[in-house]
């Protein structure tokens, strides 16, 4: 805030609120002060909010209404001057109704990742919240995976899974299961469908858990049955892909030399075009955070960090491979979170 000249932040993103804070709710806003934090929420939340941001160890001052929160907000940034927004997550609309209603007298200032920018690097307990997530999906996985020599639908392969995720302990999801077989498997975003899975069929299975709200991301690949020779070539190509790009991690590194590290091996076996998507992502609160591990990325890796690397290639006559880990960066290289084995072969 010193740097950007702010008197006050107006925190409005829930994620970055719970990151502050602590508090889970769905109604929020926070006003950062130089001397004190103010959150504002309502009625439904007064007790859990009081609760949660002491558990947190947050010394902040609760507003609670059960009318409108824009008086207290108000209240919270009188007699300032440069007022920062998180312009990442207001919309026009609400910008133009802060400026004209809430802080008429205040210079609106659009900030960008001040907070995510404190959420890039992870300490321990956000570390062992991602890997206890992973831990979750890796054991899940190990579960409902005799399910696919049966031949279910993969609706019906991703309920299971979602299931057990939920049955051993997660709080949910981080984002929609993939279950992507045969030709839908050259579709890097498949939904699970009413396709079943069948003899021949690669079948990608991309899905996380969250703890804590925490996120785990994995992606595995395996086959029913016996590969044709390009399945073959495919499953051990992205796997080579993979290791090179999980070799080149370390604190230090551009986030460009991980995605490269990736692409050449899928370039040298002539499938430079299959690969239909960046090398990874940046994961914790969202399942989705900086650093974005691209070939147009512009950020280098730092010790703490927790992003993935999960490269493919994807043949709508063939089907597709991706395999996905979640590591943590140190300065030596990383460690991955995730650790299912990548054995492909289904019996």
């Amino acid at each position: 805030m010193v740097e950007k000249e702010l008197d006050q932040l107006f925190v409005s993103d829930l994620v970055n609120i719970r990151y502050l804070t602590g508090f889970t709710g769905s109604a929020g806003l926070l006003v950062v002060t130089p001397d004190e934090l103010v959150l504002v929420t309502d009625g439904r939340y007064r007790d859990q909010s009081a609760e949660q941001v002491a558990a947190a160890g947050v010394d902040a001052r609760i507003e609670v209404t059960n009318t409108e929160q824009k008086q207290m907000v108000q209240n919270a940034v009188a007699a300032i001057g440069r007022l920062g927004l998180e312009a990442e997550h207001v919309t026009w609309a609400a910008q133009r109704r802060y400026a004209a209603e809430w802080f008429p007298d205040a210079e609106l200032v659009a900030t960008t990742g001040l907070v995510e920018g404190l959420r890039l690097v992870k300490d321990e307990g956000e570390v062992a919240r991602i890997e206890a997530a992973a831990l979750i999906a890796d054991h899940a996985l190990a579960t409902i995976r005799p399910m696919l020599a049966g031949g279910p639908t993969e609706q019906e392969l991703a309920l299971a899974l979602d299931s057990e995720i939920r049955r051993r302990g997660a709080t949910g999801n981080s984002f929609e299961t993939i279950v992507g077989s045969g030709p839908n498997g050259a579709k890097p975003h498949a939904r699970p469908g009413h396709r079943r899975i069948r003899e021949g069929d690669l079948v990608v299975l991309d899905f996380g858990a969250v703890v804590d709200g925490y996120c785990s991301d994995m992606t595995r690949t395996v086959i029913v049955g016996d590969p044709t020779d390009t399945q073959r070539q495919m499953l051990e190509v992205v796997t080579a892909a993979q290791q090179a790009g999980v070799d080149t991690v370390a604190a230090g590194v551009p986030v460009t030399a991980v995605d490269e590290a990736c692409r050449a091996v899928i370039r040298d076996a002539g499938w430079a075009d299959a690969f239909l998507h960046a090398t990874g992502h940046g994961v914790g609160l969202d399942i989705h955070e900086q650093p974005r591990v691209a070939s147009t990325g512009d950020a280098t890796l730092a010790a703490g960090q927790v992003v993935t690397v999960e490269p493919g290639v994807y043949l709508p006559e063939h089907g597709g491979v991706r395999i996905e880990d979640t590591v943590v960066v140190t300065a030596e290289g990383c460690r991955a979170l995730t650790h299912t084995a990548k054995a492909p072969t289904v019996t």
